[in-house]
């Protein structure tokens, strides 16, 4: 069974992996072409239907590129589509959710303290989440408001807060933060896969037949890939957001996820701003500034206490670890080499917050965390970063020969 854990991580990597060339490649061409669609200048010399036109230069040579509002006269002979970037970010983003997340469901999805759920409880929450809030976007977007772009972002603002809210009080910090991400990322995949590319093959199909294609898909395409554009930068800080307790383990997490879609609303603003030729708002730089400063304030301002628990208290899916006949010795290592970081007051100089919010102090926490002390400083070096406490091959073997006896125990 440990060689299981090992090969679950390297599975997580490859997941990962995949996930980041896949997200770089969508994000890339959607910037690309915002950029692109933005800075297009109209010309008297254009074809019929052509919208606009743009001269770049990269690579050594020149590009001459034009825009059709609806479509061309004909059908070109080549047609590239960009489509297999969002799905295969979004296919592999919900791989890293099963394997990190399902797989890992009592660790890092439930907090007990949060909401006391059963691990398939937790995933159906999880999956209904998901596919609800496609549900509900989808069909605020094809109601009369969505007839109001300015107006149907605030409300889809409001939606993300609740969310935000809603998330945090349902799993971990870490996994709020992270299906944040992934509710968000489903809402611009299925847009790609809903609405833009079906409305395009639509146009497609009517060039084919000899059809004037009908301008509003191109116009509903274009709004719901307004909607991707501005949600991309909060997307990418919640898929990061699990490295960073301050973000998810504080008190205010869900506020501080607010303010993260108003910085990537800001952000985005500035670039599309110049993109199209309209100068340089520094005000957006000033706005995000603010903003960010106020998430390091709300990340500082401390947690509300409700009640306290059994500091060696035990959770029922990590007992095997804390009655193998190695725990003693572990729990006193464990004391002296890595408890003056992962602590609730940590004593190490410059650390303020545990590393990950992963606290060793007790029984509960370091067999929860029994998995993680092995990959990471029993089957690897990682920790402590640089040895910085003197951990011993001897006491590297310990850790190592702990988990391996427990998870032998449990298969007996």
């Amino acid at each position: 069974m440990y060689e299981y854990a090992i090969a679950w991580e390297w599975l997580a990597f490859a997941a990962r992996w995949f996930h980041v060339i896949t997200a770089i490649a969508w994000i890339g061409s959607s910037f690309y072409f915002i950029a692109l669609d933005l800075g297009l200048v109209s010309r008297p010399h254009l074809p019929p239907g052509a919208y606009g036109e743009e001269w770049q230069v990269h690579g050594g040579g020149f590009y001459h590129i034009q825009k059709y509002l609806v479509a061309p006269a004909t059908m070109p002979e080549h047609l590239t589509w960009f489509k297999y970037e969002s799905y295969f970010t979004w296919l592999s983003g919900f791989l890293m959710l099963c394997i990190v997340y399902y797989g890992g469901a009592n660790l890092f999805l439930i907090d007990r303290h949060v909401l006391d759920v059963s691990v398939p409880v937790a995933i159906l929450i999880s999956l209904a989440s998901l596919a609800g809030g496609w549900i509900v976007y989808d069909l605020l977007c094809k109601s009369p408001l969505g007839n109001n772009t300015w107006g149907l972002m605030a409300v889809l603002y409001a939606v993300l807060v609740f969310m935000a809210w809603g998330y945090t009080h349902l799993f971990t910090g870490r996994a709020a933060f992270l299906h944040l991400g992934a509710f968000t990322a489903t809402i611009m995949s299925a847009n790609v896969f809903m609405i833009i590319i079906p409305n395009q093959k639509i146009v497609v199909a009517d060039l084919i037949a000899g059809r004037t294609p009908d301008p509003k898909y191109g116009r509903i395409a274009k709004q719901r890939s307004l909607h991707n554009n501005y949600l991309t930068l909060p997307v990418i800080f919640f898929m990061l957001s699990n490295h960073y307790p301050l973000a998810f383990g504080t008190a205010y997490n869900w506020i501080i996820a607010a303010l993260v879609f108003l910085m990537g609303v800001t952000i985005r603003h500035w670039f599309n701003t110049i993109h199209a030729r309209k100068g340089r708002p520094t005000w957006t730089w000033i706005v995000t500034f603010i903003l960010f400063v106020l998430i390091i304030w709300l990340s500082t301002v401390p947690k509300i206490l409700t009640g306290e628990k059994d500091a060696n208290a035990v959770a029922p899916a990590f007992q095997q670890f804390a009655s193998d006949a190695h725990f003693p010795a572990v729990k006193q290592m464990i004391s002296t080499r890595c408890s003056m970081c992962h602590a609730a007051e940590p004593a190490f100089e410059g650390i303020a917050r545990a590393p990950k919010e992963v606290m060793l102090e007790n029984d509960g926490e370091i067999a929860m965390h029994a998995r993680e002390i092995y990959i990471q400083a029993g089957r690897s070096h990682a920790m402590p970063p640089g040895n910085v406490t003197d951990v011993t091959p001897e006491e590297r073997k310990l850790l190592v020969a702990w988990f391996e006896s427990s998870v032998g125990e449990k298969d007996q």
